[in-house]
């Protein structure tokens, strides 16, 4: 074997190790970076929903405020005659 392969070699068991080496703590430090992710993910979007629904009970029961459906009015309809509209001259 010539010197030539025999640091190619070397070189190649090296870059083996360091990848077997180094794999798990960069798997492990993505892995970390994606659970944050969806953690934060899901507690500002719990978070938004608890405050959409305190803030819409808010509106819909406010103290005072009356619902009603329909017309109020318990009379039948009637017909309510009007006038015919005069034109001013001048002003």
């Amino acid at each position: 074997m010539t010197a030539k392969r025999e640091n190619a070699a070397i070189v190649g068991a090296g870059v083996a190790a360091c990848a077997v080496c180094c794999a798990g703590p960069i798997l492990g430090f993505v892995a970390a970076i994606g659970l944050t992710t969806v953690v934060g993910a899901l507690v500002f979007g719990v978070t938004g929903l608890a405050i959409a629904a305190a803030m819409t009970l808010l509106l819909v029961r406010r103290p005072g405020r009356q619902r009603t459906v329909g017309c109020s009015g318990t009379s039948q309809p009637s017909v309510v005659s009007l006038g015919m509209p005069s034109v001013r001259q001048g002003s």
